[in-house]
């Protein structure tokens, strides 16, 4: 029978010493104890080689690890074999655990702060205990590394000069497609995150307000089952109920082309105007919409708003 392996979820104040070494390649390296600080250590998004050398090193030695989940930081510090006690720090624990991690950092010793994956704050907690931190006097480092923000705009085959990174998007359709009509105004590709159980949803409002723009649908990134899939938005909606949903999403739109700037209030409502006068309101949006760059579900209501307009003045036998 195998012995049981010793936990790792000590905290910073066990009394027992900690090894500050780490395993690879069959090789035991000694660290150095680092600066006293706060580090942000990026971890891996989802294929463990993907750490660096100076994040092992860093959270090797570490006098303690704060991680949002100790099961989850448990596989990348037993696969390179490090010793330094988790922690567990999440949004849920986080106003009685921060005062805990601030002492720490007060009494002259280094915390390594860990996301489950990526590059800590991104969408992830983290915020306020820089900031406190910060406040206190202790010294905040990076430790860069992997991000599935950085990666998908990478891959995705769109313009990298400028984007906007969105987050997760409101749960609620409502509120996402507002939240999207706000999105459409910007000039930039847009790079969000996504749920399995939402992500064709999503897709269908993203067609329906962004417009004829390209895309990309990044699933489970640097992972065994990775795909990565490019195509106007529209064909991503229409083929939306064949997406494979396990898994994680990271969703890249491109910017709207150079012939498709938002045009003003004022040429929107003349062009609106012009169309109306011949065209049904479904028509008259369509045209607007590939005029103007603005977003589908914003000309639809002003087209309803002018159409009634007009109706009302040849009621009254106006011009």
């Amino acid at each position: 029978m195998r012995p049981k392996p010793t936990s790792t979820d000590r905290t910073e104040h066990s009394a027992e010493p900690v090894a500050r070494t780490f395993a690879i390649a069959g090789q035991v390296l000694t660290v150095p104890r680092p600066i006293p600080g706060l580090y942000l250590v990026a971890t891996p998004i989802g294929n463990l080689g993907d750490v660096t050398l100076r994040a092992l090193e860093t959270l090797a030695g570490a006098d303690v690890i704060a991680c949002e989940d100790t099961r989850v930081t448990r596989r990348l510090t037993e696969r390179y074999a490090i010793a330094t006690p988790l922690k567990s720090y999440h949004e849920h624990n986080a106003a009685v655990v921060r005062p805990e991690i601030l002492r720490t950092l007060a009494q002259g010793q280094s915390v390594a702060l860990v996301s489950d994956a990526g590059t800590p704050l991104i969408s992830d907690p983290g915020f306020k205990l820089v900031r406190e931190a910060s406040t206190a006097g202790h010294q905040v480092f990076a430790v860069p590394g992997a991000s599935s923000v950085l990666s998908a705009l990478s891959v995705a085959a769109l313009p990298t000069d400028r984007f906007f990174f969105e987050g997760f998007l409101p749960a609620k359709q409502a509120a996402r497609r507002a939240r999207l009509a706000e999105i459409a105004r910007i000039e930039a590709t847009v790079v969000m995150f996504e749920s399995g159980s939402r992500v064709q949803n999503t897709l269908r409002d993203l067609a329906d307000i962004m417009g004829p723009r390209d895309a990309a649908i990044c699933r489970e990134m640097t992972k065994m089952h990775e795909e990565i899939t490019r195509a106007p938005i529209a064909e991503l909606a229409r083929t939306a109920d064949r997406l494979e949903t396990r898994g994680e999403f990271v969703l890249v739109i491109g910017p709207p082309a150079a012939d498709m700037q938002t045009i003003s209030d004022d040429k929107l409502d003349e062009v609106l105007r012009r169309s109306l006068q011949h065209d049904s309101v479904k028509d008259a949006v369509a045209h607007a919409v590939e005029l103007s760059g603005r977003p589908r579900r914003e000309v639809y209501a002003r087209a309803l708003d002018l159409a009634k307009e007009i109706a009302a003045k040849g009621e009254h036998g106006q011009d």
